[in-house]
């Protein structure tokens, strides 16, 4: 329903984001929890009704090299117009931070798997990277590293302003995708379109304001007092992350 209503409103592209599939399938935080078939399942719904193409975010392949190719056939069956593959350290590893990065060399080799597993040239393989825990130099140094593998894009989080991100991207020739979360300081299309940036990703608010809405419907049909809780803060109440940190920093030694 979400797809058709973005097209109906004019959006160019629909994305389905890990984190929404993880609240869709398991109502569990971002944890890199669900499985492949769990993830293909939603991006399959979501292809038979999308009148948009579709962008994935297929997280880090599900796993190494061999396991990204499978995750690009099945995805690639499901009718995706393009996935995401990061360097992430994931899922979480023991006595690791959360947002520890894999080596630029096995990123590049995920990149390269990806594109021989694709069939259709038409289908994107975009390389993610994560901003905000580099030094400019070392991004410059991962992108471009995915780039001359054969990236169809490239797509960071963690971009802080204008300056951040032109220091980046003038090293750059593919087209480039941001996802921002509403960065005020990245507000200006046109120069985001100046420096090759093709794909705003904003956040996942509408999902959020869907929960927020069922929370307020069922709360007034059960003559339950008004909540203060925002979206994410009922999302977060209901995803019950504090669990999943207890069971990480008991079991896997994870100190944040």
């Amino acid at each position: 329903m979400s797809a058709r209503i973005a097209a109906d409103l004019g959006f160019e592209v629909g994305i389905l984001g890990g984190s929404v599939a993880s609240l869709q399938v398991l109502a569990a935080p971002d944890f890199a929890l669900i499985t492949l078939s769990e993830f293909t399942e939603q991006a399959t719904r979501i292809g038979r009704v999308a009148r948009l193409p579709v962008i994935a975010d297929a997280d880090h392949g599900y796993g190494n090299a061999l396991n990204t190719m499978r995750t690009i056939v099945e995805l690639e069956r499901a009718g995706v117009a393009a996935l995401t593959i990061e360097d992430t350290l994931l899922p979480a590893q023991f006595g690791r931070k959360s947002t520890d990065l894999i080596p630029v060399e096995e990123g590049v080799g995920k990149i390269r798997a990806a594109l021989e597993a694709r069939i259709d040239p038409e289908m994107a393989i975009i390389a993610r990277t994560n901003a905000e825990v580099l030094e400019v130099d070392d991004v410059i140094r991962r992108t471009l590293a995915y780039q001359a593998a054969g990236a169809d894009g490239i797509c960071m989080v963690g971009i802080r302003d204008f300056d951040h991100l032109e220091a980046i991207s003038r090293h750059l020739s593919v087209p480039l995708m941001l996802v921002s979360y509403g960065n005020p300081e990245l507000r200006d299309d046109t120069r985001l379109a100046e420096l090759g940036v093709r794909i705003v990703v904003d956040g996942h608010a509408a999902y959020f304001a869907a929960i927020k809405a069922t929370y307020d419907c069922l709360r007034e049909q059960r003559g339950v007092h008004a909540s203060d809780l925002t979206a994410s803060e009922l999302a977060k109440k209901y995803t019950l992350p504090e669990e999943y940190q207890i069971w990480a920093r008991e079991y896997m030694e994870v100190k944040e």
